[in-house]
């Protein structure tokens, strides 16, 4: 496995303001700390499965932007030319290296009920297509009254926004994921916009005029 092989290509630009990476690649990587997950992520050219050392959720731990622990960890190219392998010298992960990240169950914490209750705040779906190349992601986004998909574009600080009852297609082909919610690197994005989730194709507006009433979104201001 050659040294630092997730950084063969330049990094994307970073929106101004963003916090700067430490860490990652080959090496002894940081302790580790907090509990074991499972995880399976993508960059530009491999896929790479494992466990994570994380302390609370997923998409939090990512969102550090913060070097994180990995153990036993195989890899392969995303074109499917080769089958997983072994990469034993991998002791670390830079969020900012990775596209995409499956987040499955095992992923999120055990919550009290007050947790619970705490993550259950009023969203609005939206089905998406996104951008991120080499992949394009279909899926359902939740999102803030008041927020569209278009805006996921712009800087925020959380650097990786969850896509639900996704579908990962590289080059026309579908790629199986195993899990249906993805954490996307927002880093990444070329492109978003809202689709029919049945065709792939652009949402067509409803037929008609405004029957009045008070929508969510005059709610929202």
């Amino acid at each position: 496995m050659p040294f630092d092989f997730l950084r063969r290509r330049p990094k994307p630009a970073e929106p101004a303001g963003a916090a700067t990476p430490r860490g990652g690649g080959a090496g002894a990587g940081p302790a580790r700390a907090g509990r074991p997950v499972p995880f399976d992520a993508f960059s530009e050219e491999w896929r790479l499965a494992g466990t994570m050392w994380i302390e609370g959720r997923l998409s939090d731990a990512l969102n550090r932007r913060e070097s994180l622990a990995i153990s036993n960890v195989t890899w392969a190219p995303i074109d499917g030319s080769a089958g997983p392998e072994p990469a034993p010298g991998l002791k670390s992960v830079d969020p900012y290296d990775l596209i995409l990240v499956l987040a499955g169950p095992e992923t999120m914490p055990e919550l009290s009920a007050e947790q619970r209750a705490a993550y259950k705040v009023r969203k609005v779906p939206f089905d998406i297509a996104v951008e991120a190349p080499p992949f394009r992601v279909m899926g359902t986004v939740y999102l803030y009254p008041g927020n569209e998909p278009e805006r996921l574009m712009e800087r925020a600080s959380d650097m990786f926004v969850a896509i639900t009852d996704a579908a990962v297609l590289i080059g026309g082909r579908e790629l199986d994921i195993g899990e249906d919610a993805i954490l996307v690197n927002r880093f990444y994005l070329r492109g978003v916009r809202q689709v029919d989730k049945r065709t792939g194709e652009p949402a067509q507006p409803l037929p008609g005029q405004p029957m009045g009433g008070t929508s969510w979104q005059d709610r929202a201001r």
